[in-house]
Order: structure tokens, then C-alpha cells, then sequence
């Protein structure tokens, strides 16, 4: 257990930490990665090429230095992360090996600054959130052993079929190779799927959200191919699925996870506002929305460059025909004289542009897209009346913990 002093020491290198704390976490995974290469197979090293992966850590050290002697009002975004972990199979082995690092870490970053009472201090609070950390991922692994086609690690999953959207995202059809059941999904959640890539010649995971509504023999993943000569490896991994991944190939997935999750017993008004691929948990929440209760009322909001690259217009202009009580925007930032005439608004997405049209006070918001993105429509939300407490948002990314 963390002592009062040592919560002390924690709090007052807080500033520390403001202000070295990037250079301390690019320090740290180079370290890690020099030691346990084999590592390189489970982070994604797209997101540590792009930094985003240290700055996500940096802002979690910080945030969790702030609240030391009461971490557990960060228990949201802790359990946010914990659905990360288990969607990566981190497992309580690999809590002493970041440890370990992270302290040798703060030694030769800080150097003569990192005296004695500061380390052991850290090596008690990184304990601390470690223990806190494996309990909330043991309980996860529990409930996805204990449900009804649910596992824990790597299951491989055979294309059954792959269909292109647009001109940029295609939906992938994976059925277990096992031929058995599937844990169904809540809509909203992601799986991982792991792909070998011969180009850094790393096994590589991303997350993709399940499109589908919710089905105990498949999950359905639509994909983005990146575009530019270089995409990172992210990008990789999901022109590869479209490349060289077809109908027959195994690929290997961990069992859903996520907590942006569609409230299926509230009855209130839903808005659903995406840019871009953001659309993919959003269509899975529509869908299951529409057969839980027909009468409740839907907004669709969406934003995309163009006619071309707009996934999933023909099921959403189906769905929209059939369903009196939904309303449905779409903004391209590229519009023809075509797309207006057939209600196209020019974009990007404006809560304030949509004609004639006013967001319910009790509406619930899911939102997802890039985060700026998610920002704007956020601060947008809000200044219409919506209470925040009734705004979600998922943004595709390092998961970290937030400093309010």
C-alpha cells in the first residue's frame, strides 16, 4: 500500500512530470523495446511512431499523480483502458516488465532529481495502479469466459465474405474457424485483429468497430484503406486486409471490448452524429436501436468528403424510407449540383446548419469520428442544452486518462 508520504512525494511531482513527462515516456518504450523486442508484437507501433502512444501515457502518469490519494474517481477511465488491455491479451505478467522500465525510466530521464523517496514512491503508485489494473481486467476476462461464446486471447476467424461500402471501405464477414458460436457484441463495441506484417515483420493488432448488430455466429468489421505512398502501420494493417486478406483466410481476433456502448433500455430521443469511418459503431447501434423499438425517435448525422466515399448510403436511405420518426443529415465536403438536389448539405457536419430542424433536450448523443471531430460536435452539443452527462463519444486511438 501507497503511504501518506509517498502520496505526498507523488503529488509534488506532478509539475515533473507537466513538464517532462513526453521525453520520460519516449524514453520508457524505447527502453522496453530494446529489452523485450518481442514486445514490438503486442504494442501498436503505429501509434508509437506517430507519438501518440507516449503522449497518451505521459497524460496518464500526470492525471494519476494529481488524483494519488483518491484514484478512484479516474475508476471510468481506468475501466476504458482496461477494455484496451484485454482486447491486446495484456495479461498481469506483463505489469511487472513495464515496471520495471517505467522506474529505470524516471532514474536516467531525471537523473540526481530522482532521489531515493521519489522512486520509491513512483515503484508504490505504479504497484498501486497495477494491482487496481489487473482486477478490473481479471473481472473482464471472467465475464467474457462465462458468457456464452466468449473467450479470452486469440481465436482465429475465417473471411467469409468481403464487400466493398464505398470506394475506400470494405466490410469484412468473420466466422469462427472453430465453426462455434460468438460472444455477441454490445453495438458499439470493437474487436482486435492481429495480421502478420512483412513489412516491419511484426505480428500487428488494430481495433475495428463491429458494424453489424449483434449475432452469436459472425462479426462484421468495415475497413478503411488508407491513402499515400507511406501509410503508417495502422494503415498497413488495414490495406493489407483489403490487399491480400480475401474470402477463405484465417485472421486471428480477440472477443469484443469497448464501454461506448448504445443504452438499449433508454427510450429517449437518439442522435447519432459521424464523420468519416466513425460511421461503423454507429450503424451497429442504429440497426439494434430500430429493432429494440421502432417508434423511437433517431437522428442519422453524417459527414464524409463525397458521394464516392459515403459507406453505407443505400442501407441508411432504406432504413430512413421505413422509419417515419427518423430524420436523416448528411454533409459532403465535396457537393455537386446532384448531391443538393437530393438533400446533400455542405460540410463539414454543422449541428446549426441542419434545416428546420431542432435537437431534442433529452436526446442521448453518440458521437464518433476524428477528434476534432468529436470536439467541435461536442462543444456544439452542449451549446444547444444537451446535458454532457448524455453525450458519448469514442475516438479511435491510445486510450488515456482524462485530468477533470
Amino acid at each position: 500500500m501507497i503511504s501518506k508520504k509517498q502520496q505526498q512525494v507523488i503529488t509534488a511531482t506532478a509539475p515533473v512530470l507537466k513538464e517532462h513527462g513526453l521525453a520520460l515516456t519516449t524514453h520508457f518504450y524505447k527502453r522496453m523495446f530494446q529489452h523485450h523486442p518481442e514486445l514490438k508484437n503486442m504494442f501498436n507501433m503505429g501509434n508509437q511512431k506517430n507519438g501518440k502512444q507516449q503522449q497518451a501515457l505521459a497524460m496518464a502518469l500526470l492525471a494519476y499523480a494529481q488524483h494519488i490519494a483518491n484514484p478512484e474517481v479516474l475508476l471510468p477511465d481506468l475501466h476504458r483502458i482496461g477494455h484496451k488491455h484485454v482486447s491486446m491479451d495484456i495479461r498481469p505478467e506483463h505489469y511487472p516488465i513495464v515496471g520495471n522500465h517505467l522506474l529505470a525510466a524516471i532514474k536516467e530521464v531525471l537523473g540526481d532529481s530522482a532521489t531515493a523517496d521519489i522512486i520509491d514512491a513512483w515503484e508504490a503508485a505504479y504497484y498501486q495502479l497495477a494491482e487496481l489494473m489487473i482486477g478490473l481486467e481479471a473481472d473482464r476476462y471472467q465475464k467474457l469466459t462465462n458468457e456464452p461464446g466468449g473467450w479470452t486471447g486469440w481465436r482465429p476467424f475465417q473471411v467469409a465474405k468481403k464487400v466493398e461500402e464505398s470506394s475506400e471501405i470494405t466490410s469484412f464477414y468473420l466466422y469462427p474457424s472453430d465453426k462455434g458460436k460468438v460472444l455477441p457484441h454490445l453495438p458499439g463495441q470493437f474487436i482486435s485483429l492481429k495480421v502478420f506484417l512483412p513489412d516491419p515483420g511484426l505480428n500487428q493488432s488494430r481495433q475495428y468497430s463491429i458494424s453489424s448488430i449483434p449475432d452469436e455466429n459472425y462479426y462484421r468489421i468495415s475497413v478503411k484503406r488508407e491513402q499515400g505512398p507511406q501509410p503508417n502501420t495502422n494503415g498497413m494493417i488495414s490495406n493489407r486486409l483489403h490487399d491480400f486478406v480475401d474470402v477463405g483466410d484465417i485472421v486471428e481476433l480477440t472477443a469484443p471490448s469497448g464501454n461506448f456502448t448504445l443504452n438499449e433500455e433508454c427510450k429517449n430521443p437518439l442522435v447519432l452524429i459521424s464523420g468519416g469511418v466513425g460511421v461503423t459503431p454507429l450503424i451497429s447501434m442504429l440497426q439494434t436501436a430500430i429493432e429494440k423499438d421502432q417508434e423511437q425517435a433517431i437522428t442519422w448525422i453524417h459527414g464524409c468528403r463525397s458521394q464516392e466515399v459515403h459507406a453505407f448510403k443505400n442501407k441508411i436511405h432504406e432504413i430512413n424510407a421505413e422509419k417515419p420518426n427518423m430524420e436523416q443529415y448528411v454533409f459532403f465536403d465535396q457537393v455537386t449540383a446532384k448531391d443538393r438536389k437530393n438533400g446533400i448539405l455542405q460540410g463539414p457536419v454543422a449541428l446549426d446548419s441542419l434545416p428546420g430542424y431542432k435537437i431534442p433536450s433529452n436526446a442521448r448523443c453518440y458521437i464518433c469520428g476524428p477528434a476534432g471531430f468529436i470536439e467541435k460536435q461536442f462543444r456544439d452539443l452542449l451549446s444547444i442544452g444537451i446535458h454532457e452527462n448524455a453525450i458519448f463519444f469514442e475516438e479511435f486511438g491510445p486510450q488515456q486518462l482524462s485530468l477533470n
